[in-house]
């Protein structure tokens, strides 16, 4: 079944380009079932990036899904486009304010891992979304920052600044095997890391949080909170094969500091092409998320969080 998309929204033909089952809503109201509404938080800089890669996550499972953009209220983007903005994207407020809910809802990562949270502007009105999910989402996908920032607030589980970035396609450990939301992975795994941050793991157990997806040198990767009805990834296996490229040669472009990411390049060489490993580890966590909240949800929208 196929991801339920705006027909003008750039994921539509990208993800049709690639062979992914997209839907506009005039075919969707003709089949009678309902979809599973899931919405996207993206606080990354590059909108409609982010859009194409959970987009494609989302669409690969027999399911079909409803995609909701969201952005937070007064935040303003500097680097997409007004008009994308306007016609994809609603505030949190008016979500908030209209009583809907959802399925699941992914909370993207940002780009301002050196501030402290209380100091990130919106970071009041994100605190509310970690609320309201509570009430409103059968699951939350904290991502990144956005995983850091869910498990700070629900558990105080702090953030720690890294002396050089953790960049690379790091090798990975299944310490859950028998968790549904690692149904089909392997032992070890390769997952894109791209942060200056890091989560301790002695304060991750402290919590009381089972770590099911772990790294000797990047430490924890992804944590299980079952009282919040919540995932957290602190890596990005939805990147592309070209994404930390792109972040390499940005950083090298504006004489930033900044180390060729580390296992990712075929000999660490980047005048060669990227190897993507991670990508059937990625559509198999999005996967079994997603048959989790297929099994748990109510039909009726109205009875999640009750």
């Amino acid at each position: 079944m196929p991801i339920k998309l705006p027909e003008d929204l750039p994921a539509y033909d990208v993800l049709t380009r690639e062979g992914v089952m997209v839907m506009s809503e005039e075919r969707a109201m003709r089949q009678d079932i309902r979809p599973l509404r899931f919405g996207l938080l993206n606080l990354m800089p590059k909108k409609v990036q982010t859009e194409n890669q959970f987009a494609r996550l989302l669409g690969a499972t027999p399911l079909q899904i409803e995609l909701s953009l969201i952005r937070m209220s007064e935040h303003q983007t500097k680097n997409t486009a007004a008009e994308h903005m306007e016609a994809f994207y609603r505030p949190f407020a008016e979500v908030a304010d209209s009583g809907e809910k959802f399925d699941g809802l992914i909370i993207t990562g940002a780009p301002i891992e050196h501030l402290p949270f209380e100091e990130v502007t919106y970071w009041d009105e994100l605190t509310q979304v970690f609320d309201w999910t509570q009430s409103h989402v059968q699951s939350t996908f904290g991502v990144c920052w956005g995983g850091m920032a869910m498990i700070h607030h629900f558990h105080d589980v702090p953030k720690h600044m890294l002396d050089a970035k953790a960049f690379g396609a790091v090798r990975h450990v299944n310490l859950a095997p028998a968790s549904p939301y690692l149904r089909g992975f392997s032992d070890d795994m390769v997952i894109p890391v791209s942060r200056w941050t890091e989560i301790h793991r002695d304060e991750v157990e402290a919590a009381g949080l089972p770590i099911l997806i772990d790294s000797p040198e990047t430490g924890p990767c992804l944590v299980e909170d079952p009282c919040h009805r919540a995932l957290y990834i602190f890596n990005h296996l939805e990147y592309d094969s070209g994404t930390l490229k792109e972040e390499y040669d940005r950083d090298v472009a504006e004489g930033k500091p900044i180390n060729v990411p580390a296992n990712y390049y075929p000999g660490d060489d980047p005048s060669k092409k990227p190897q993507n490993r991670w990508r059937s580890h990625a559509h198999l966590l999005y996967g079994n998320w997603i048959n989790e909240i297929y099994q748990s949800t109510p039909f009726d929208l109205n009875d999640i969080g009750r």
